[in-house]
């Protein structure tokens, strides 16, 4: 690939339900050039079927213990393109123009990364909406300390991949690590209301404890010699 091509990496695990409706949106973007690089860990479901489907690149994760900074760095490896987008195998683009208005951001040269606005379906739990419609608001921010950032629905460039990888030495939350790493070389990070995605189970896996305990674990890192 070449130009401002986008490389968009799907990390999956058993994603069929969702798997497909997710493609059929990448796929119906309006931006020129896009290649859709699958992650698949093991999937035991259809998952593998619904990404040949739409003629995915699919790539394995072997490794025994799953790691989310591994799984993106993987897949972004598996393509060239110079934008890398990050979206989840059971997020679905709201609209036709989600990948092109990630990428209209990284036009300009401080800005290395950029990610969208995550929205409930209908169904979704009280606790999701919530959780989403109070974390993703309508207005553009531009971000130069705040490093909030959610691998969810993101665009990076794949120079500033390149000079800084995932950290694989964390489980979760290697968005907020790698966000917070990038800020401190003067970059800035972008959130676009615009590029908007349906994340039917939100940000808070059905307010896991475990999983949240985790996270405020990680969180507790990320935050150490905050100036």
């Amino acid at each position: 690939m070449s130009g401002d091509a986008i490389g968009v990496v799907i990390r999956a695990r058993n994603e069929a339900e969702w798997l497909g409706s997710c493609l059929q949106a990448v796929t119906l973007q309006d931006y020129p050039s896009v290649e859709i690089v699958l992650v698949d860990n093991g999937s035991t479901d259809d998952t593998r079927a619904v990404a040949e489907r739409y003629g995915c690149r699919i790539v394995d994760y072997g490794d025994r213990e799953f790691n989310y900074s591994r799984a993106i760095n993987i897949g972004i490896d598996a393509t060239d393109a110079p934008l890398i987008a990050i979206l989840s195998g059971h997020c679905v683009p709201a609209n036709e123009t989600w990948a092109s208005s990630l990428a209209e951001n990284l036009r300009d040269p401080g800005c290395v990364a950029v990610y969208g606005r995550q929205e409930p379906l209908p169904d979704s739990s009280p606790f999701d909406k919530r959780d989403l419609w109070t974390t993703f608001g309508v207005e553009r921010r531009v971000q130069r300390r705040d490093f909030y950032f959610n691998n969810a629905n993101s665009m990076i460039r794949r120079s500033a991949w390149e000079d800084l990888p995932f950290n694989e030495s964390i489980h979760g939350l290697e968005d907020q690590d790698w966000a917070k790493k990038v800020l401190r070389t003067g970059h800035r990070i972008v959130y676009e209301p615009r590029a908007s995605v349906f994340h039917h189970h939100g940000i808070n896996h059905d307010q896991s404890e475990e999983r949240a305990d985790r996270h405020v674990h990680i969180i507790d890192l990320i935050r150490q010699d905050l100036t």
